[in-house]
Parts: structure tokens; C-alpha cells; sequence
């Protein structure tokens, strides 16, 4: 795992998104390479799955069953950053992307997006206000009690 944070910077670490959305994930790299992969971790069917090659000419190689309306890469700054867009996005297409490179007979992996697709995104929790009105009360009461001991 150490020459993985050297060479490939991957962001970002966590991407939530609705349904039917776009997204993308960005992946930076240090070393020279041929081209970049990029793999799915899918929780869902327990599997390592090869996405889409995208060599330095910019031509895309995908893996079976991939389909190639939803999973585009884009080369940016000369070689040294690649973004994999996926649109129509779907519940099925959670899980963690990783981008990697070959390098001397080796893969490199990134570190990781985890990407969560929901029909419909959680709601943030309502705050009850009581709690918060008192907290600053309590703080005044203690400093007044501090300089009157100092």
C-alpha cells in the first residue's frame, strides 16, 4: 500500500448520489504509464470487476458487459490525470472504484472511491434547538466562576 499513495492519487474517497445521476471520479498519477484501468469493487455481487483501459492515445478498451454510454474516461494535463465518468447512474453501480496503472509487471491500485447510488437520498436529521440554547449558558456560568476564583 505505500508506493499506491506515491503514484496514484485518486478522489474523491466517498461520492452519494441519486439515481439516474452523473458522476465522476479523478485520478492523478506521478509515474510514466501506458494507459490507466479501472476496476470495480461491487459489494453486491462479492466481485473485482474490470471496467474500461484507457491507454495514452486515449483509446478505450472496455470489459465485458460494459457498456460504453455509462463509463467514459477523460485525459487531462498531458498524461498525468484521467477521470472516469459514469452517467445513468443505478443502485447496482455502488461499490468502490479504483484506478490502477501497470508498472514493471506490477498493478498499482489507487485508493479507492466509494460510490453509494440511492433512489432517494437520506434526509439530514432535524436538530431540536433545546440542547443548543443551553450549552452557552452553562459557558457563561463557568467563566464567571473562573475569575471570580482567579
Amino acid at each position: 500500500g505505500f508506493y499506491t499513495t506515491l503514484l496514484l492519487t485518486q478522489t474523491p474517497k466517498h461520492i452519494l448520489t441519486q439515481t439516474n445521476n452523473k458522476t465522476e471520479i479523478l485520478c492523478e498519477l506521478k509515474k510514466e504509464h501506458t494507459g490507466v484501468y479501472w476496476y470495480r469493487w461491487s459489494q453486491h455481487r462479492q466481485h473485482f470487476e474490470f471496467l474500461v483501459f484507457s491507454n495514452t492515445l486515449g483509446k478505450a478498451t472496455y470489459g465485458t458487459n460494459v457498456s460504453q454510454h455509462k463509463f467514459s474516461v477523460h485525459e487531462a494535463r498531458s498524461h498525468s490525470s484521467y477521470s472516469l465518468h459514469i452517467s445513468h447512474l443505478h443502485p447496482l453501480d455502488s461499490g468502490t472504484y479504483y484506478c490502477s496503472v501497470s508498472q514493471s509487471s506490477q498493478l498499482l491500485l489507487g485508493s479507492g472511491t466509494q460510490l453509494t447510488v440511492a433512489d432517494a437520498l437520506p434526509l439530514p436529521p432535524k436538530t431540536t434547538q433545546t440542547p443548543e440554547s443551553k450549552k452557552p449558558v452553562l459557558w457563561i456560568t463557568k467563566s464567571k466562576a473562573a475569575s471570580r476564583e482567579g
